[in-house]
């Protein structure tokens, strides 16, 4: 794994393992696992080989990467692991190809300069921290593969001015949308039975909530801060409103 070489290198452009080497090789300066065919080390200017040696992405592959701006992810790959490129702070595109069918954990979590990224339709769960922090991130669009988001999935994307969450969704985590400042409105499917804790806490742009027939609660500090939220209906299937959760809703 990344942590095998003792941290991060940001700097590094060129990674060779030697011939005669039966279970790692290079290719396009990426290290990987000859049989698993993981790719499990990149730096700023790996190239992900499209000759179908690297089905999969590793935990931490490119944790790190400062340097890199832009990759594409070849066919071949099926899954990226945790934490796969978080902190790559320059990555301002990915192409994720629809041969993804798992996205792991805190993947791009701290990729401060993406703007905008489509998840395969063989998705189905956003897992937790997924782009959190994702700061430039204005667009997102999500498949109706996909039946439940993490926690803290997009917290602190301040740039994302709106999102579609499909029909098909019945599991947002706590904290989602917290400090969303940029989202106007939102739509949250019939099949969701709770808005969690600090949903859209601090999302200081949010005048529309529609509210399904569905949600049985609401969690503590759910709508706090609020403040552009002019009014909201809360359906008769809600039997539970926790502490805080339309505090500093000042309009």
């Amino acid at each position: 794994t990344r942590s095998a070489f003792g941290g991060d290198y940001p700097d590094l452009t060129e990674i060779i393992v030697t011939d005669g080497n039966t279970t790692y090789h290079s290719s396009g300066n990426c290290l990987i696992e000859t049989t698993s065919k993981k790719l499990i080390f990149g730096c700023s200017n790996s190239t992900i080989p499209t000759d179908g040696s690297v089905t999969s992405i590793g935990e931490k592959a490119f944790y790190g990467s400062s340097g890199l701006t832009e990759i594409t992810i070849p066919d071949s790959v099926t899954s990226i692991g945790n934490d796969a490129f978080r902190v790559c702070s320059s990555l301002t595109e990915i192409t994720i190809p629809d041969s993804v069918t798992s996205i792991g954990s805190a993947a791009f979590m701290y990729c401060f300069s993406l703007t905008s990224v489509t998840i395969p339709d063989g998705v189905t769960t956003i897992e937790n921290n997924t782009f959190n922090s994702c700061t430039s991130l204005a667009t997102v669009t999500i498949p109706s593969s996909v039946t439940s988001i993490g926690y803290n999935a997009f917290w602190g994307c301040s740039s994302l001015t709106e999102i579609a969450i499909p029909d098909s969704v019945t599991s947002i985590g706590t904290g989602v949308f917290c400090g969303c400042k940029m989202l106007t409105s939102i739509d949250i499917p019939d099949g969701v039975t709770s808005i969690g804790l600090n949903m859209f806490q601090g999302c200081t742009s949010l005048a529309t909530v529609t509210i399904p027939d569905s949600v049985t609660s609401i969690g503590e500090g759910a709508f706090e801060s609020c403040s552009s939220l002019t009014s909201i209906i809360i359906p008769d299937s809600v039997t539970s409103i926790g502490c805080r959760a339309f505090v500093l809703c000042t309009s």
